[in-house]
C-alpha cells in the first residue's frame, strides 16, 4: 500500500477532516500522480452528503484531477514520470462487454468503477476520490493534458467539460445548428464555450435575466429568459437542440416547445427526485426526441482535451484552499459561484504528497 493525505467525510452530516488513506501499491499498468489540482463537482456534494442513494463513507470527493506522473508499471508506456495528466469520473471499467469495446466505458454493461464511492476491486472498501494529494490509476484511464491547458483551469473539463462536449458531438452540434443551453452554472458555461467553438448558434435558456451579460461574454448569440411567456411563446420550434443542465426539479416540458421537427432535448442534470412524464402528443406531433446522456468515454475525453487546447477553451475558475471546502460547498448550493471552484490540493495539511 501506499499512503496520501485527503480531505474526507465520515458521515453525511459530518464536516471535513483531513485524513491519511491508502492507496493500492502500484501494478504493471498503473500510474502513480501527485495530484495538483481537483475541480469541485456539484455531485460530490451531493454524494458525501447521502443526497444520492449509495453514498459510502469515509466519502473522499473528487474526479476532475490533474496532475503530475511520478511513477509508472513496468508495462506503461503511453506515460512517463514528469508528464502532466489527468483523471475524471471513471477509473474502470470490464473492459469486454459491448459499451467498453466501442469506446464508451461510461455505459459498462457491467458497471464502471467511478473514481470515488465505488468497490475498490483492487483493496477493497471503495474508491477514494481527487480531494488528496496522489492516487494510483490504471493507464487506460489516465488522459493526456496538452500543454496549452493550464493545469487549475483545465481540470473540470475532465467532468463538466466532456459532460457537454459528449451530446455536442452527438447531436451533431455545429454550423447551421441552432443550439440552446438552459443554465449558466458549472456544466452550462462549458457548453456555452464548446457549442460557440463547434460553429453552432448558441442560445443561453436563463430563469434570470441577470445572467445575460454573462452569457454573451461566455459566447452565447441569444439569450432566452425561461420566465418570460412572451419569449418563449416568440421563441417555439426555433431549436434544433436543448441541453438542458439543470439538477432541481423543473418543467422540461415547457422547453420541447421550442424545438423545431426532429428536435431534440437532452437531459444532463440528476434531480433529488423524478420528474414528471413527458408530454408525448407534442413529441408525436413534431417527432422529437427527449434523451439523456453523462460524460464520455476515455477517447472522446482525450478528443475533447484536444479539442479545448485548439480552441483555448478552460473553465471560469475559482481556486479555493483546503480549509476553504466548506465554505465552498455552500456558496455553490447557493448558486455562488462563477463557474467552477476548484481545490489546491497542495494545501491538504503536511507534505504535499505521501505517495513516493
Amino acid at each position: 500500500m501506499t499512503k496520501a493525505r485527503a480531505l474526507s467525510i465520515k458521515d453525511k452530516n459530518a464536516f471535513f477532516a483531513t485524513e491519511v488513506i491508502e492507496r493500492r501499491k502500484p501494478r504493471a499498468d498503473d500510474v502513480v500522480i501527485d495530484i495538483d489540482y481537483c475541480g469541485v463537482c456539484h455531485s460530490d456534494l451531493h454524494c458525501a452528503r447521502g443526497e444520492w442513494p449509495g453514498s459510502l463513507y469515509p466519502c473522499v470527493p473528487g474526479h476532475e484531477i490533474i496532475g503530475r506522473v511520478v511513477e509508472t508499471g513496468t508495462d506503461v508506456a503511453r506515460f512517463k514520470v514528469g508528464q502532466r495528466v489527468g483523471v475524471g469520473c471513471m477509473v474502470d471499467s470490464c473492459g469486454v462487454c459491448d459499451s467498453c469495446l466501442a469506446g464508451l466505458e461510461q455505459y459498462c454493461y457491467n458497471g464502471n468503477t467511478g473514481t470515488y464511492n465505488s468497490p475498490d476491486v483492487h483493496i477493497g472498501g471503495h474508491t477514494f476520490g481527487g480531494y488528496s494529494t496522489s492516487v494510483v490509476v490504471d493507464q487506460r484511464f489516465v488522459l493526456s493534458i496538452p500543454d496549452t491547458l493550464p493545469s487549475d483551469a483545465a481540470a473540470p473539463l475532465l467532468c463538466a467539460g466532456i459532460t457537454l462536449f459528449s451530446p455536442l458531438k452527438h447531436w451533431r452540434a455545429g454550423p447551421g445548428k441552432r443550439v440552446a443551453i438552459v443554465g449558466l452554472g458549472g456544466l452550462g458555461h462549458m457548453g456555452v464555450k464548446l457549442a460557440r467553438a463547434m460553429g453552432a448558434t448558441v442560445v443561453v435558456i436563463t430563469s434570470s435575466p441577470a445572467k445575460a451579460e454573462d452569457a454573451f461574454r461566455l459566447g452565447a448569440h441569444e439569450v432566452l429568459v425561461s420566465t418570460s411567456p412572451d419569449e418563449m411563446a416568440k421563441a417555439a420550434r426555433t431549436l434544433d437542440l436543448i441541453l438542458n443542465t439543470v439538477s432541481a426539479v423543473h418543467d422540461y416540458n415547457a422547453f420541447m416547445r421550442l424545438l423545431r421537427i426532429d428536435g431534440a432535448q437532452v437531459l444532463l442534470g440528476i434531480p433529488p427526485s423524478e420528474l414528471a412524464g413527458p408530454h408525448v402528443m407534442r413529441m408525436v406531433a413534431n417527432r422529437l426526441t427527449l434523451a439523456a446522456s453523462t460524460i464520455g468515454g476515455i477517447a472522446e475525453t482525450q478528443e475533447m482535451l484536444d479539442f479545448c487546447a485548439q480552441h483555448a477553451i478552460v473553465s471560469d475558475i475559482e481556486i479555493i484552499g483546503a480549509s476553504q471546502i466548506e465554505t465552498a460547498w455552500e456558496r455553490m448550493v447557493q448558486g455562488d459561484v462563477r463557474y467552477r471552484f476548484v481545490l489546491d490540493t497542495k494545501t491538504i495539511g503536511g507534505e504535499p504528497s505521501l505517495s513516493s
